[in-house]
C-alpha cells in the first residue's frame, strides 16, 4: 500500500518521498480518510507510528484550497518539545506549498512569534498556556479556525491543561473539524471527546503496546549501584544512541554531568532548563553530538529523533502507559530498538503491570560486572508468592532461618543473604538441590 491511494497534490507527494516515508503506517491508512472526508476523530496509537503525518497531510491537503494569512488550523501539544516536532512535520511536508506553520511555547519571548503571527500563517502548533497569553492579550484570534488537533490527549491532562483546554475551545467557531488523538483514553479525556466532538470515527492500532521491534531487558540493581551499572552498559555494549529516563530533574542533571565526567559524551534535558538550551541538547542528540540524552518524562513524548537505539529506564516510571511512551522513542519506521530497565524488589508491582502489557516477560540481563546475575536467574523472582521486602519484619539475617519472631533460629556462618554496599549482584542456591537460584539484591 502507498500514498498514492489518497491522491494528495503533487507538491505533498514530493514531500511526502523526499521525507523518507516508503508507505502509509496502520494509522495513517485508518486515520486518513475519514480526516480527509472532514469528519471529527478519535484516534488511538501509541507513540512512535506516524500519527503527526495522519493529520499533517490531510489538513495541509485541505489548506492548499481557501484563503491565506490566517489561521485555519490550530494544533495544541502539551509539551515545547512535541509542539516543535509537530511545527516541524507541517513545514517538511507543506514545503514549496506556501503555507506557513508557527510554533507558540512558553519558555522564550513571545516577540518573534508576534512577528511571525502578524505576518500570517495558516498553521497554529500551540502549547496551552502560552496560546492562552497570547488570546489574553488580544494577539491572536482563532475566529477563522476550520480544523482543531488536540494531541496526546491523555498527556495534557496528566499535566493538568485541561481546563486551560477548554477556555481555549471557547474562542473557536462552533463549527470546525476536531481531531483527538491519545495514547490511552482515560475518562476525563473520554468526557471531553463527548463534549467536543460530532460523531467521531475512531481508529486504533495497538495503542496499550510498545511497538513489536523493541526488545525488552531487566537488570536489577540496588538504587545506590545504577550509575555503576549504567556505566558498565555503555562500556560493554555498542549504544549508538541512547535515551535514558530519570524520574526527577536534579538526577537528569546530575547522572548527565557524572557520565560526562567519566567520558561519555551526554547531555541532559529537563523541564528546569532555558527552551534554548533544551533546544541545543536535543539538537545535538538528534545530530550525533551527544550520543546519550538524559531526560525526565518531559521527553517521553513527541522527541522525534531518528536511530535511537535504546532505551534506558534508569528510573522506573509511575505507570505502564509511561513506560509505553518512553519506549516509544526507539524501534521506530520498522527499526528494531532496545529497552533496559533497572529495577528492585520495590519495582516489583510495575514490572508485573509493565509485562502485562507485553504479553511476556521482560528478558533478564546481566553484565561482566554484574555477573551474578545468571542467564535464565529471575532476580525479581516473579513467579514466587509474596514475600516481605528487604529490611521488613521476616528477612532472614546470616543464612538463618526465620523463627515465627522474624529472628534467625540459629547461628550460622554462611554468609550474609544481602551482598553489603559495594558488592556484586551474586546469587547462591539454598535448599533442596534442583530448587531455582535465588538472587540477591547488590548495595541494599
Amino acid at each position: 500500500m502507498s500514498f498514492a491511494q489518497f491522491s494528495f497534490h503533487p507538491h505533498l507527494v514530493a514531500n511526502i518521498a523526499a521525507s523518507g516515508y516508503s508507505g502509509p503506517t496502520p494509522i495513517q491508512r485508518e486515520a486518513i480518510p475519514p480526516v480527509l472526508a472532514g469528519g471529527d476523530l478519535i484516534g488511538l496509537a501509541q507513540t512512535g507510528t506516524g500519527k503527526t503525518a495522519a493529520f499533517a497531510l490531510p489538513i495541509l491537503q485541505r489548506l492548499l484550497t481557501g484563503p491565506r494569512r490566517q489561521i485555519r488550523a490550530l494544533v495544541v501539544a502539551p509539551t515545547r518539545e512535541l509542539a516543535e516536532q509537530i511545527h516541524e512535520t507541517f513545514e517538511r511536508l507543506g514545503r514549496d506549498t506556501g503555507l506557513r506553520s508557527v510554533a507558540i511555547y512558553g519558555g522564550v519571548s513571545k516577540t518573534l512569534q508576534l512577528k511571525k503571527l502578524a505576518a500570517g500563517v495558516e498553521i497554529v502548533v500551540a502549547c496551552p498556556g502560552r496560546l492562552l497569553d497570547h488570546l489574553g492579550a488580544g494577539a491572536i484570534s482563532l475566529a477563522k479556525v476550520e480544523v482543531l488537533v488536540l494531541d496526546e490527549g491523555d498527556h495534557m491532562f496528566d499535566m493538568g491543561f485541561l481546563p486551560t483546554i477548554r477556555r481555549i475551545l471557547k474562542q473557536l467557531p462552533a463549527k470546525r473539524q476536531t481531531l483527538l488523538f491519545s495514547a490511552t483514553m482515560p475518562d476525563e479525556i473520554r468526557h471531553l471527546a463527548t463534549d467536543i466532538l460530532t460523531n467521531p470515527a475512531t481508529v486504533q492500532t495497538e495503542h496499550a503496546r510498545p511497538a513489536d521491534t523493541v526488545s525488552h531487558s531487566l537488570f536489577q540493581v540496588a538504587q545506590n549501584r545504577k550509575t555503576e551499572l549504567l556505566k558498565t552498559i555503555l562500556t560493554e555494549r555498542e549504544m549508538e544512541s541512547t535515551l535514558i529516563f530519570t524520574r526527577t530533574k536534579y538526577r537528569a542533571k546530575s547522572l548527565a554531568l557524572q557520565l560526562e565526567k567519566s567520558g561519555f559524551s551526554a547531555a541532559a534535558i529537563q523541564g528546569n532548563m532555558s527552551q534554548q538550551k533544551r533546544r541545543q541538547a536535543l539538537e545535538g542528540f538528534r545530530e550525533g553530538k551527544y550520543t546519550i540524552l538524559v531526560a525526565t518524562d518531559i521527553a517521553a513524548r513527541g522527541i522525534d529523533v531518528a536511530g535511537i537505539t535504546h532505551v534506558v529506564n534508569f528510573d522506573m516510571p509511575d505507570t505502564a502507559e509511561a513506560y509505553t511512551h518512553r519506549i516509544g522513542r526507539t524501534g521506530r519506521a520498522s527499526r528494531t530498538g532496545m529497552a533496559f530497565s533497572f529495577a528492585g524488589h520495590d519495582d516489583r508491582r510495575m514490572i508485573l503491570l509493565i509485562e502485562r502489557i507485553l504479553g511476556s516477560k521482560m528478558e533478564i540481563r546481566a553484565t561482566t560486572e554484574f555477573a551474578g546475575q545468571a542467564a535464565g536467574v529471575d532476580p525479581l523472582e516473579r513467579d514466587r508468592p509474596e514475600r516481605p521486602p528487604f529490611g521488613g519484619r521476616n528477612r532472614p539475617s546470616a543464612g538463618g532461618r526465620p523463627s515465627a519472631g522474624g529472628r534467625p533460629s540459629g547461628k550460622s556462618t554462611a554468609r550474609p543473604a544481602v551482598a553489603r554496599a559495594g558488592a556484586s549482584v551474586g546469587a547462591r542456591t539454598g535448599g533442596a538441590a534442583g530448587k531455582r537460584p535465588r538472587v540477591f539484591l547488590a548495595g541494599k
